[in-house]
Order: C-alpha cells, then structure tokens, then sequence
C-alpha cells in the first residue's frame, strides 16, 4: 500500500442497508446460507412462509455485504453476488452497503476472510454486554479498517483474486494426483487378481476352503452383555487395515447369550453393508475379538497366507459397492463370500504377492502424504497473501 493509506471505523464507510419484507403464510421464498470460515453465500433451497414463524425476512441485493449475528464471530459474513440477489435471509441476518465513493466491495469481502478479523468480532462480542458470541452490527462499524484510495484498492483485490485462481487450480490438481493414484492401486489390485485367475492355477471357491461366516448383536436392552472385556468389532470399524483394538467390549454373557461369536486371529472380516463406503472395506483380526452381524468373517486357513486372501477380498471393492437396482448385482452375503473363486497358490507365491503389493501400496501411500502436505501449504497460503495484503506489503 501506498502512504496514502487510512485507518478509518468501519462504520464510517458501510451503513445497514436491510431490505425488510413480510412474511406471507402463503409464499415460497428461496434461501440462502452463510458459510462459516469466510465461504460465502450457498442456496438452502425454499421454504414456505407458513413453515416459519419469522414475520420478517431480509432480501438480498447484488454487492451488499450480509454477516450473520450468531456466527459472525466464525467468519459467517459475505459479499452478495449477482446469482443470490432477490434471495432471502432471516433477520438474524443484517445487510449492509458500502459506500461506493471510499470502499471497493471486492476490498471489503477479502477483509473478512481474515481470521484475525472474526477474532475481534469474537472479542467483541464478549465484551460489549451482548449475549456471548452474538455480533450486532454496532460491532461491526467498530472495527478499524486499513482504507488506501480506490485504485489501489482494486489493484489489491485483483492480485489476491489471481493468486486465489492459481491456489485453486493448485488445489484441483492435488485432488487429481491423489485420485489417480487411488485409481492407480485399485487398477493394480484388479490387473493382480485377473492374472493370477488367468494364470493357470487350480481356481477354488473360498467356501471350499475356509469357514465363512457372520456375527451378531447382544441386546443392547441388557447391560450385563455390554462393557466387558471381549472386543466387539463394527464395519465402521473396517479400513482394510490390522484390527489391533475395539470401540466397543461385550462380556462372556453377551456372547454366549447371542448369535456374534469370537473369532481368532489373522481371520479376515468384510463389511457387507454400512454407511458411507464402508460396505466392501475389510479388516485383519490381529486379535481375538467377536463382531456385528453386517461383518462377514473368513477364518485362517493353512491354505492362504491371510494378508493375501485380504488382498483378494480388496481387489473386488468395486463389485462390492454395486447395489442392486432392478435385477442389477444383489447385495453380498455370506454366501456370495463363499463363492468367490481364489487360485490355490504355493504360501510361497503367495507371499511373494502380498510383498509386491506391499511394495506398490508404499509409494502410493508416499504419494498421498505428499500430496497432503502440499495441500496443507497451500492451505496456508491464501490466509498469508491476506496479511499481507492488508498490512500494505502485496
């Protein structure tokens, strides 16, 4: 910034600005949101008046500014761009406008993505008698705000929105990277599991060859069942890992008093329904524990090193995920588990594939930590530009 800089009570620039309609019991209003962190506005969809007991909504016009009293303090407080005007807001939600003449609204939105901007409206909000956390607009024109002339205001909002594309392509480009490299494995899993059937091996089904069955629940109505020493495993609890602990602990009476049973070490559990995507994710008992119904187990067998058969059970996640939808794939059970074809390699084959993919899930891995910590710093990088920008040094 140049020497021309001021610093001026934002009050002196913005004034409330509040677009007070009434509420019709009969109209459908569409609302917006105010993302917390400095966001900005999202659709929340309608709402019908007579689903609300408000009296009053605040509409929205392109370029006022909108903060939200509750959570102004976490940077929930917006510009209002061109696709949410004529949008609707509750009246915990003051509007305000800028005054044109000495403050670019642009300058303005990038002020309040600042951190150390909401945590003095934090400090604020607790110390002017108001109820904690709660930010009125007085508060808000208390604030002291660095004001260069209007064209180096511009010039500060053009840099920081170009820097910003480029973080966000740099970002886009992070989440690529890291899906590739996903894609990557399970591609290999796949490629590894049709080479081995093609491979000439005797193919058995894994029933024919190991124990496959399911857990159970004890009733949670009775708590001498629950809060014991025996692990009990969720599917939640399955990130196709080693399992060397439980979130949860049933007692001998639990156990012996349902249909869950204890299974050993080294069998393998599979998540055959559950939220999210866990259905299909699996799991290495590294100790004795019993689990739910919705986790199908593959006890050891002498046939199979157990990393291998947790390998195999990987490679047909995407199978797994499929739901069936008019006729499509039908849902696992344990049945579909005990069908599932398997060569009948040498332990020693076997562990030599176990080491490769060891080795290949290594440098993906290695990839994503990088990944990550690339997106850490760039994380760090906007809020840096930031500060900058409104200490005069950009």
């Amino acid at each position: 910034m140049t020497s021309q800089v001021i610093t001026v009570k934002l009050g002196e620039v913005i004034s409330l600005n509040v677009d007070a309609v009434d509420v019709n019991p009969a109209e459908t209003y569409q609302f917006a949101g105010v993302y917390s962190f400095g966001r900005g506005l999202f659709h929340r969809g309608p709402l019908v008046g007579s689903e609300t007991t408000y009296k009053k909504f605040h509409r929205l016009h392109e370029n006022q500014f909108v903060m939200s009293q509750v959570k102004g303090w976490e940077g929930a407080l917006a510009r209002v761009t061109c696709e949410f005007e004529g949008y609707y807001l509750s009246p915990v939600y003051p509007t305000f406008s800028a005054d044109s003449a000495q403050l670019d609204i642009g300058y303005l939105e990038h002020y309040f993505k600042q951190k150390k901007t909401w945590d003095q409206l934090e400090r604020l909000s607790t110390g002017m008698g108001a109820r904690r956390n709660s930010v009125y607009p007085d508060m808000l024109f208390s604030l002291e705000i660095p004001l260069p002339p209007l064209d180096e205001q511009r010039r500060i909002v053009a840099h920081i929105e170009a820097l910003s594309v480029r973080i966000a392509e740099a970002r886009g480009l992070r989440q690529q990277a890291v899906a590739e490299a996903e894609a990557f494995w399970y591609s290999s899993l796949q490629q590894t599991r049709h080479e081995l059937l093609m491979g000439g091996w005797e193919v058995k089904q894994i029933g024919e060859l190991a124990s496959v069955t399911s857990g159970g629940t004890p009733s949670r109505e009775v708590s001498a069942y629950w809060n014991g020493e025996i692990p009990w495993i969720k599917t939640g609890e399955l990130i196709d890992g080693d399992i060397l602990g439980a979130e949860e602990f049933i007692t001998e009476d639990g156990l012996n008093n349902s249909s869950t049973k204890l299974f050993p070490i080294e069998t393998i559990l599979i998540a055959l329904y559950g939220q999210g995507q866990t259905r299909g994710r699996t799991g290495r008992l590294m100790i004795e524990a019993a689990t739910n119904q919705a986790c199908c187990a593959i006890l050891p067998t002498e046939r199979f090193d157990s990393r291998f058969l947790q390998y195999w059970i990987r490679s047909l996640y995407s199978e797994m995920r499929e739901v069936a939808h008019g006729g499509a794939q039908p849902n696992w059970n344990s049945s579909t588990i005990k069908r599932i074809e398997v060569p009948l390699l040498p332990l020693s084959e076997q562990h030599y594939v176990v080491a490769h993919l060891d080795d290949l899930h290594a440098r993906v891995d290695a990839l994503k930590r990088l990944q990550a910590d690339t997106a850490a710093e760039l994380d760090a990088l906007l809020p840096a530009v930031l500060d900058r920008a409104f200490r005069g040094e950009l």
